[in-house]
């Protein structure tokens, strides 16, 4: 038998000038390009997805403080993946393999089950369609409750968009109302308006030296019920949509990536609750038995 790449079975997507690479292992997006240029900073085939690039963040994205959080009046411990912080981050589907299947040539189907754990004692499915257009790339994501009980989840995505070369050169605009506050660990301790402060980047502004890895809330959404966060740059301009549901954005400069990686792509994360949900409740679905939800997010690569 053929030895498989790291990320498993790859599912390439061709409509037009359009390409991408849905993969096996955590039903990811590995690459998206456009006319011959990248739109997200993706990861080679012989490689593993480092720094979250293109992965799935279920049942819960961005960072979980110690891991636990309360499950109706019981404590749940999940595996502490972020060890030097003390948090558990991304979820738990990141690294699991999931059945990829093609859906004509510009689509594929990503479908996963996450069994009941002691962290998190829910059976729910997933399924993840990808489908490019001339518009560019649309993900919807399907989450069907199979427990026996309601069950709570927060969802995200973590594509970089390509910058072309190094992010301070893009000028980006998130239509957000306010940041969180973190602290040290990633974890929220209130927020602010970014009205005034330099992360406004309401009406779009260079990154430059700016150093990023913050959640916005309270964004602002237009036609079809979309919040857009555009980024132009040399390369030309992305702009990733969110739908309804997708109510925070996490936006990442990679300067904690190594130095190939580093300040080389801008993560632009749309999540359904903010860091540390599924401890807080704040923002999380909640799935009574048999019920499914649905939520679509996108990427526009010419703008």
């Amino acid at each position: 038998m053929t030895p498989l790449p790291p990320s498993g079975t790859q599912i390439e997507l061709v409509h037009g000038e359009h390409r991408a690479v849905v993969v096996e292992v955590g039903g990811g997006l590995r690459s998206y390009d456009h006319a011959g240029r990248r739109v997200v900073d993706g990861f080679p085939e012989n490689e593993l997805a480092g720094g979250g690039r293109g992965q799935v963040l279920f049942p819960w994205p961005n960072r979980l403080a110690d891991g636990r959080w309360d499950d109706d009046g019981t404590t749940r411990q999940l595996p502490l993946s972020e060890p030097p912080a003390g948090n558990a981050i991304h979820g738990l589907v990141r690294w699991s393999a999931w059945d990829v299947q093609q859906a004509g040539a510009a689509g594929a189907s990503a479908r996963h089950t996450l069994a009941p754990q002691p962290g998190y004692p829910f059976r729910l499915s997933l399924r993840i369609d990808y489908r490019l257009s001339v518009a560019g790339l649309d993900v919807t994501t399907t989450v069907r409750n199979e427990s026996s009980r309601p069950a709570p989840f927060g969802l995200g995505f973590h594509p970089y968009l390509a910058s072309g070369g190094l992010v301070d050169d893009l000028i980006l605009t998130v239509p957000a109302e306010t940041r969180l506050l973190l602290d040290r660990r990633g974890i929220p301790t209130g927020d602010e308006p970014v009205a005034g402060t330099a992360y406004d980047y309401r009406a779009g502004h260079l990154v430059g030296a700016a150093v990023i890895d913050d959640a916005f809330a309270h964004v602002q959404r237009g036609e079809g019920e979309l919040a857009r966060v555009t980024v132009a740059g040399p390369a030309g301009r992305v702009q990733l949509w969110a739908g309804p549901g997708f109510d925070y954005l996490q936006v990442f400069t990679g300067d904690t990536l190594g130095p190939a990686r580093r300040r080389r792509g801008l993560a632009v994360e749309p999540m359904t609750c903010p860091p540390n949900g599924l401890a807080s409740g704040e923002g999380l679905i909640r799935l009574e038995p048999g019920a499914f939800a649905e939520l679509d997010w996108g990427i526009t690569a010419a703008v």
